[in-house]
């Protein structure tokens, strides 16, 4: 698949610098370099780029309240990399909504990451809410708003269900990993969790346990991560009692 992008900076070295790197990756594809600002809504909205990548520094570009006002006339905005030569602006871009931000210095490496991330989770938005497994000629449809979680049993993978069943593909966990959607963690070498069904995260036993479910499931030190950024996002739309 192609995803296209829009460039947009004052400074047109700056332009070629991006331009250049953004080349070198077959899957993206250029819409248009933009060097006014006043160019940047008519732009999203005449090519309806996937990515849009944005120099905040400019004295004299209200960058934040133009994006922001795309919400009037689009359902879903495309995703939004701001470049500055410094951290100053990062937490007003993060609050904006923004996907990643670059500063001007930024290596390969940084930039591959973020294209990684981003073509990642493209791919799961696009992912349907059902999931069908398929043995030989039986086809099985599930909810994925059903699944509470996924068990590795040998070369298998166990489906548990809110109602109770127990659904058993033949497939490993980690073929599953990459085509389930963005609700789905994974927090252990046996355990994928469907976070939309966590009900609590204890850091002390290592466990988290689901709405409606007594047990605990493990989480293991490799995946820490995943369940430090899994606890922010919860608790993040939840209403705290901590001071």
């Amino acid at each position: 698949m192609v995803y296209s992008y829009v460039i947009i900076d004052s400074n047109a070295s700056s332009i070629l610098d991006l331009r250049t790197a953004l080349s070198e990756y077959k899957n993206f594809t250029c819409s248009a370099l933009l060097n006014d600002y006043g160019e940047l809504q008519n732009s999203i909205l005449k090519y309806l780029p996937d990515l849009v990548v944005v120099n905040i520094d400019d004295k004299d570009n209200n960058v934040f309240s133009l994006i922001n006002d795309l919400y009037q006339f689009l359902d879903t905005l495309p995703k939004i990399i701001a470049v500055s030569k410094d951290e100053s602006k990062a937490y007003n871009a993060i609050k904006a909504g923004f996907f990643d931000y670059w500063l001007v210095s930024s290596s390969d490496v940084e930039i591959r990451k973020t294209l990684l991330r981003f073509k990642r989770l493209v791919i799961k938005e696009q992912i349907p809410a059902t999931l069908c497994l398929k043995s030989y000629k039986d086809y099985h449809y599930l909810d994925t708003n059903e699944i509470l979680y996924l068990k590795a049993d040998n070369n298998s993978t166990d489906f548990h269900m809110r109602d109770g069943r127990k659904i058993s593909a033949f497939k490993t966990l980690k073929s599953f990993e990459e085509k389930l959607p963005q609700n789905f963690v994974r927090v252990h070498q046996s355990y994928i969790i469907n976070s939309n069904h966590i009900a609590r995260i204890n850091y002390g036993k290592s466990i988290c346990t689901l709405k409606n479910n007594q047990r605990g499931l493990p989480f293991s030190r490799t995946y820490r991560e995943k369940i430090d950024e899994l606890k922010e996002l919860l608790s993040k739309n939840a209403i705290s009692t901590l001071s």
